[in-house]
């Protein structure tokens, strides 16, 4: 089976679990808010690995590093959805603190990873 050079990259690779990470956390969220912040949450983490993914089918680095931009935008949508998710009791501060880590995370990747595409 062909690997693609994006399941290489450490960035994709932290997003995929941000993305898991998220799916799991989400399902305890309340029902009212499945076509909601859920809804919003979970379309922002799967935007992150997919951008990254897409990203590197590009041509040119310009185009790339776009990519790799809107992959930084989706992540920071995330830890907004995550400090709102907090602040309305959804999630317990451990779990919080738990997101804000892996959030910092994929974004020095993403950043490392633009950087070389510049």
């Amino acid at each position: 089976m062909k690997v693609y050079s994006f399941e290489k990259l450490d960035c994709w690779q932290q997003a995929r679990k941000l993305a898991v990470w998220t799916y799991k956390i989400t399902k305890a969220y309340p029902d009212e808010e499945k076509f909601g912040l859920v809804s919003q949450m979970r379309r922002a983490v799967v935007s992150i690995a997919s951008n990254i993914a897409e990203g590197t089918s590009r041509k040119t680095k310009k185009d790339q590093a776009n990519f790799s931009t809107i992959a930084y935008s989706s992540t920071i949508e995330l830890l907004n959805d995550l400090i709102i998710s907090n602040d309305l009791y959804f999630i317990k501060e451990k779990t919080y603190l738990e997101g804000r880590e892996l959030i910092e995370k994929q974004t020095l990747l993403i950043a490392g990873l633009r950087k070389s595409q510049q």
